[in-house]
């Protein structure tokens, strides 16, 4: 069996999705339901059709109609409009053709050569289905792909007349209260409107952008002329709602107004460390001003929703209408080039200071929680719809803070982001191998080996073991400093118990062992794979047979 052949066999067995569709073609699929199902995950995800396939997973193959596959691709091209190049490969399973069609995601909107445009999404029961894309929905995807800015568009039914002249102030105010662009405050509110975008030119008359009238209309004009803009701060205790408001306010007023509902509620304890006392908040306030002003800049305000802001028994959860942008998953967070479905929008918040202005806010969420022993924060139940983030309320580890700020100290600077993550998926896991800890910081195992090695070179970390085998824990005068010198024993001498009884259990299923099968079993060097197994012979465990190249061992009954 090919390799193409076993992808296709997991492909069927994993069932349909958004991105891979069943079509029988046991009565010739006519070629327009062909070419509208490829025009829906066009305008999707893209993804693969495996025509010859019924929709329970049996392979029905093609209809002789469609055995010859050479002309399908110009096919498709000459009925979609713009022409959509797809890869056709004709495949046998179990003697049985299919054809296999890989679709890649457009760029702009693709339709039939019949003006059809469709796109799939996934029904209630978790099926994919391919419906009308309505034209409301266009911008929502050009957004999210980062084709166009609704940020930037302008309302030609208002003037600059409509603007609330008192939120020019606060904007003024934030600027020099979060340290934004200075050479902004001495500009005229004209010059303001224009160096910030908060207007545009439509025939040589000035009219409100979108993020202008977000952060210098009114609150009746929003309600009117943008009635998607709606936040929530909810604070639930077990089944009581113990406040419940609504906000329809311009935006800087509205983040005020919930860090102010927020900020009540984060409480403090102190721990001393050196010369200084040390404040530990049951919520970061950095990492919340982070997480809710990046609801505010990167939700779908062509989308009908509201931001919720909750506090509840678990911890802080903030959500937005609108998933994550094109190229930014769940899976490369942390590393994704800053990308905003509101460009605009998201410029002009980072000149007033309210947002980090490198585009890395994601970081100064997640050091928010890992600088104090607590989880990372938890962005899994994001779908395509709308991103959520929980920060999880736990104790703070007050020993894995002192272990950070001890280092800060001593080098003068802030821990690197890179070895936070490093530092806390150890706390957390208590040893992991090269592979797991790039997994964890998203970065390639070169960059991760080489922030590991400075933090063996600190004494914050120590390796075990060699080669692939090789894996990490923190230190153990971390351990010593916690008062936890078992828990270090447990990790570290594991190992050797461990290694020991996998050698006594290959020699009770194989009869014997050889030195090399040691090194392979264990991913130990060849001095180690030796010193062990005189270990183990010295203990009566096992005795040696032969001498030098020729020698095994054996259990020593």
């Amino acid at each position: 069996m090919t390799e193409s052949e076993r992808q296709i066999f997991q492909l069927i067995k994993e069932g349909e999705s958004l991105t891979v569709e069943f079509k029988s073609d046991v009565k010739s699929l006519p070629d327009r339901e062909l070419i509208s199902s490829l025009v829906a995950m066009a305008n999707t995800e893209g993804g693969q059709l495996l025509l010859g396939v019924e929709d329970d997973g049996s392979i029905s193959g093609l209809h002789p109609n469609h055995t010859n596959l050479t002309g399908l691709p110009v096919l498709i091209a000459n009925r979609t409009n713009p022409s959509l190049t797809v890869m056709v490969e004709k495949i046998n399973l179990k003697g049985v053709p299919i054809a296999h069609v890989t679709v890649p995601k457009s760029r702009q909107l693709v339709s039939t050569s019949e003006g059809l445009l469709q796109r799939r999404r996934l029904k209630l029961d978790g099926k994919p289905e391919a419906v009308p894309f309505y034209p409301h929905e266009f911008l929502q995807r050009q957004s999210s792909m980062g084709v166009t800015d609704p940020s930037a568009l302008t309302l030609e039914n208002l003037g600059i007349e409509d603007f609330d002249p008192l939120q020019r102030l606060r904007i003024r105010n934030a600027i020099q209260t979060y340290g934004g662009d200075q050479n902004l405050l001495p500009l005229a509110d004209d010059e303001l409107d224009d160096a910030l975008g908060l207007v545009g030119n439509s025939n040589g008359v000035r009219h409100p952008t979108i993020a202008g009238l977000l952060l210098l209309g009114t609150e009746s004009l929003l309600r009117h002329n943008l009635p998607s803009h709606e936040v929530a701060f909810q604070v639930l205790r077990n089944t009581d709602v113990l406040v419940n408001e609504f906000f329809h306010k311009p935006l800087l007023e509205t983040f005020e107004e919930v860090e102010r509902l927020f900020r009540v509620r984060v409480e403090e304890e102190e721990i001393q460390q050196g010369l200084f006392r040390v404040p530990i908040p049951n919520f970061d306030r950095r990492a919340f001003r982070e997480a809710f002003v990046n609801a505010l800049v990167h939700r779908d305000y062509h989308s009908l929703g509201t931001i919720n802001v909750k506090l509840d028994n678990n911890g802080l959860t903030i959500s937005n209408p609108g998933g994550f942008v094109e190229g930014v998953s769940l899976a490369n967070i942390l590393v994704a080039a800053p990308r905003s479905r509101n460009p605009l929008l998201a410029d002009i918040i980072k000149r007033i200071g309210l947002a980090e202005r490198t585009g890395r806010g994601i970081d100064r969420i997640f050091e928010g929680m890992l600088r104090f022993g607590r989880p990372s924060p938890d962005y899994s139940t994001s779908s395509s719809s709308s991103v959520s983030v929980q920060m999880i309320s736990t104790d703070a580890d007050t020993d894995f803070l002192r272990m950070v700020l001890r280092r800060e100290e001593l080098t003068g600077t802030a821990m690197p982001f890179d070895s936070l993550l490093i530092l806390a998926a150890l706390r957390q896991e208590r040893r992991l191998g090269l592979a797991d800890l790039a997994s964890t910081t998203q970065k390639s195992t070169n960059l991760v080996r080489a922030v590991i090695e400075k933090l063996l070179e600190a004494g914050m970390v120590e390796a075990h073991g060699t080669s692939r085998g090789r894996t990490y824990t923190l230190s153990a005068s971390i351990y010593e400093r916690q008062g936890r010198k078992a828990a270090y024993v447990r990790q570290t001498g594991f190992d050797s118990i461990q290694r020991e009884q996998m050698v006594l259990r290959y020699i009770d299923m194989h009869g014997s062992i050889k030195r090399a099968d040691v090194m392979e079993l264990c991913h130990l060097t060849r001095d180690q794979a030796y010193k062990m197994l005189m270990r183990l012979k010295n203990r009566g465990d096992i005795r040696q047979v032969g001498e030098r190249k020729s020698s095994f061992y054996e259990r020593n009954h």
